[in-house]
């Protein structure tokens, strides 16, 4: 049986599972045929004396909307080949240091009758600034480009990024924002999947904040905010997937980088960095260490109002300040190397590590007031959490040909241990009426241990389809302890209610196969993915839960040129929202004697169903419309702890459904050749149904977020960055939450014949970062006005040595990163 017969008899497997889903998949297959052979484009690359540019980077576009498809370098001859990937209509650009950059005239490969283009001879003419000035202005990648499929964010270049952490990069990336609990949400939305180099991150909320927190954004080469992620990608992550790439070096021999910088606000923050690399034929060895020491703060008052329902006594407030003051010290270090097998095989492996310290001292302040009593306690918390994680990697990937489009296999294996420390001392004062002291002492670990396997397969089918398969399982063990311990009086004894181990097991067996393919003018990609899905819960020897299920997520991407100016893509995708480990673990992490944080073990999956039509003109203006319905959506709440009294627990929970309908605009502009302007605004209606705390929810409102980035190319290797957002006010669950935005500003200077680079950045400016949140209930409610250290003025210098040659292009497959990073650019 040919693949072409394989292929139908499983897209017929398929149409009985998912109907419609199927249908349209199976509409497409006899449609492409129509489709030609693609065709290569071949040339050379001269100066204006005729002279061949060796290194060149030329780039293949798709005519529509300039998304790129393909890049190479140009060989010692000046000559280069694109291979295109599917019939259609391109554009080839030129681009070299001190040359204007290249633009060809639109190409058609393999549509109808059309023949092979000739060889292209491209001639590039040296800039008006290297020509007439004697002044090189550098052309830098702009610091954001959309596509079909969500923005990447170069931040290797970005002066803002000099000095700060990952999540502060991400907080200002356009679309995502951060709440006071550390989520991270993309276009409004929380729940989802971070892929850090091409492996999963597994943690959520606080965690995952701490961890991004101690990786330097100094490693990050660059950010992918995938909206629309394709089938091979793991389903999780209902709001889309987040991909951070770290820098490896490309430049041949033995060479290296080295960074430091130091930042202050409120309290200091110093970074400091070194990469090395060597690079031959048949290998690249490589490796980075990174420290950072970082002090911030975080003041919080809360107001809250309890009623005589609730407590079953007479109606109470409380009013609470606290201020918290946390030293974070992080190591990271990675290592690795890949080998050429030969000329179409690699191996690579990889280990990296993370050790983080975080101590933090809490004051707090308390206020309660009932009739015509009240209580005045004074409470101090020292915690500190010691997170030391290894993760370690095994690749291989093989082409069956020379060709881009060639067959190929890549397999995957990863093992990752995320421990956790945490010893607290709460200390609590009673002011009015007076009493004895009253010391809660905790100690908890957490040990969480991943192992993942995956193998990915491509081939190329008749009539310029390609087909792309996998499988991926994976082993999740979290064992967790606790230890609480109180003393009134001298007496110590083991709190016994809160002092209970936990443990979770997960398995996820998964297979996914995606079409790509052009037919008429219109690119597709359609894809189905199912994951298995075995999990068990238990609290020291009781079950809490076990699980078995099976689901299916299709996904379908439509693109289509209108005209020279306009184009329009359909996506369409079903995914899911596991609760994380973090999430489901109920040890409690206490921040002051009436607040704590816990998991839940009760939560479910969320799936979610996103539709997304998208509009592009010329390739600077873009317009979304898109909708998703989510069934038991994972929210966090804050809301009366069961241990009743003035006990509050901020922990997630499972509403009945959300809906989200949203517009974003988005306009990369140059209003000038050294002037790039990117402008994101995105209008979204939130609108929940659920039951918590006895009270029923069915609300919703209007929210909207617009983010400015301004990109400075100036002489004499000077650049600068001047960004801006602003995030109205919105509805989330229960809570309101205020209006916030910032305005950040940075300068680089280039020197050393660019071997070194200087950075002054100054983020927060006007301090408009704190914010106010309200939640309420029935028969509660609360108010929080939160600030943290924001406004911070950073100085930082790198310097690159070594050899500045830039290896030539290759066929290179780390394993799954390579295979991540191929799957978001698509075709």
């Amino acid at each position: 049986m040919s693949l072409i017969e394989l292929l139908r008899a499983g897209l017929e497997i398929i149409y009985k599972r998912l109907g419609s889903w199927a249908l349209l998949i199976g509409l497409l297959l006899p449609l492409a045929a129509r489709a030609q052979s693609g065709l290569a484009v071949r040339g050379t690359v001269a100066d204006g004396r005729n002279a061949p540019l060796e290194l060149a980077t030329v780039t293949l576009h798709r005519a529509a909307d300039s998304v790129v498809v393909k890049t190479e370098f140009s060989d010692a001859t000046g000559k280069f080949l694109l291979q295109s990937p599917a019939a259609g209509r391109y554009r080839v650009s030129v681009a070299q240091v001190g040359y204007a950059r290249y633009w060809s005239a639109p190409l058609d490969l393999g549509l109808g009758d059309a023949p092979a283009p000739a060889p292209l001879l491209i001639v590039l003419q040296a800039s008006a600034a290297t020509a007439l000035q004697e002044v090189t202005v550098t052309a830098r990648k702009p610091l954001y480009e959309p596509s079909p499929r969500g923005t990447l964010v170069n931040v290797a270049d970005n002066p803002l990024s000099a000095g700060a952490t990952t999540l502060d990069v991400l907080g200002r990336s356009p679309g995502v924002t951060l709440d006071a609990g550390s989520n991270l949400a993309l276009r409004g939305r929380q729940g989802l999947l971070v892929v850090i180099d091409g492996r999963r991150t597994p943690l959520a909320g606080a965690e995952l904040a701490d961890y991004l927190r101690a990786l330097p954004a100094d490693q990050i080469q660059s950010l992918e905010l995938l909206t629309n992620p394709p089938a091979q990608y793991d389903a999780q992550g209902g709001a889309g997937v987040i991909v951070i790439n770290l820098k490896k070096d490309q430049r041949l021999g033995t060479n290296g980088s080295a960074n430091a910088s130091y930042g202050q606000g409120r309290y200091g923050k110093l970074a400091a960095g070194l990469s090395l690399n060597s690079r031959g034929k048949k290998y690249n060895l490589y490796g980075n260490y990174a420290y950072a020491d970082r002090r911030n703060f975080t003041d919080i008052d809360f107001a809250r109002t309890f009623t005589e329902q609730l407590l079953r006594r007479p109606a109470a407030s409380s009013v609470l300040s606290t201020d918290q003051v946390l030293h974070l010290r992080s190591h990271t270090a990675k290592v690795g190397l890949d080998l050429n097998l030969s000329k179409r095989t690699l191996l690579g492996a990889a280990v990296s590590g993370l050790v983080s310290q975080v101590n933090s001292h809490t004051d707090n302040q308390t206020q309660l007031l009932y009739g015509t009593s009240s209580e005045h306690f004074s409470s101090f918390n020292d915690l500190s959490t010691w997170r030391p994680s290894l993760t370690a990697n095994l690749n291989f990937k093989h082409s069956f040909a020379d060709s881009a489009t060639a067959r190929s296999l890549s397999a995957d294996a990863d093992v990752a241990r995320y421990h956790t420390a945490r010893r607290n001392d709460l200390t609590t004062y009673f002011d009015a009426p007076s009493q004895a002291a009253s010391l809660l002492h905790g100690d908890q670990g957490s040990t969480l241990i991943i192992r993942a396997a995956k193998l990915d397969y491509a081939q190329p089918l008749p009539h310029r389809l390609r087909l792309e398969a996998g499988a991926k399982a994976t082993l999740v063990t979290s064992d967790n302890n606790v230890t609480f311990i109180t003393t009134q009086q001298g007496v110590s004894a083991v709190d016994t209610a809160i002092s209970k181990p936990f443990y979770y097991r997960e398995n996820v067996n998964a297979a996914y196969a995606t079409l790509r393919g052009t037919l008429a003018g219109t690119s597709f990609q359609a894809g189905l993915r199912a994951e298995q899905t075995n999990l068990r819960a238990d609290q020291g020897p009781r079950p809490l839960r076990e699980q078995h299920y099976l689901q299916l997520f299709p996904n379908l991407l439509l693109e289509r040129a209108l005209n020279k100016n306009n184009s329009l893509t359909l996506a369409v995708a079903r995914r899911v929202e596991r609760p994380s480990y973090l999430q489901l673990n109920p040890l409690r992490a206490y921040l002051d004697a009436t607040s704590y944080a816990a998991g839940n073990p009760y939560l479910v999956a969320e799936t979610t169903t996103n539709v997304e039509l998208t509009h592009r003109y010329k390739n600077t203006l873009s317009t979304a419309l898109a909708y998703a319905r989510s069934s038991q959506p994972i929210v966090n709440v804050i809301q009366p702890a069961p241990d009743g009294g003035y006990l509050v627990v901020s922990q997630p929970a499972n509403l009945s459904t959300r809906d989200f309908y949203t517009l974003a605009l988005t306009a990369p502009l140059m209003p000038r050749p050294w002037w790039n302007l990117y402008a994101n605004v995105l209008g979204y209606y939130n609108h929940y149904t659920g039951t918590l705390a006895g009270t029923a929810l069915d609300r919703g409102g209007f929210g909207a977020e617009l983010t400015l980035n301004n990109s400075f190319t100036l002489p004499h290797g000077w650049a600068a960055e001047l960004n801006g957002s602003y995030e109205s006010r919105q509805v989330y669950n229960y809570q309101n939450i205020s209006d916030r935005g910032q305005v950040s500003v940075g300068v680089q200077k280039s020197m050393w014949q660019k071997q070194g680079t200087l950075r002054l950045s100054v983020t927060d400016i006007f301090y408009t970062q704190p914010y106010q949140v309200i939640s309420t209930y029935d028969t509660f409610n609360e108010r929080y006005y939160t600030r943290q250290d924001t406004r911070v003025a950073t100085l930082s210098l790198s310097y690159r040595f070594g050899n500045s040659k830039v290896a030539a292009a290759r066929k290179r497959a780390a394993g799954a990163e390579d295979e991540l990073r191929r799957a978001a650019a698509g075709q």
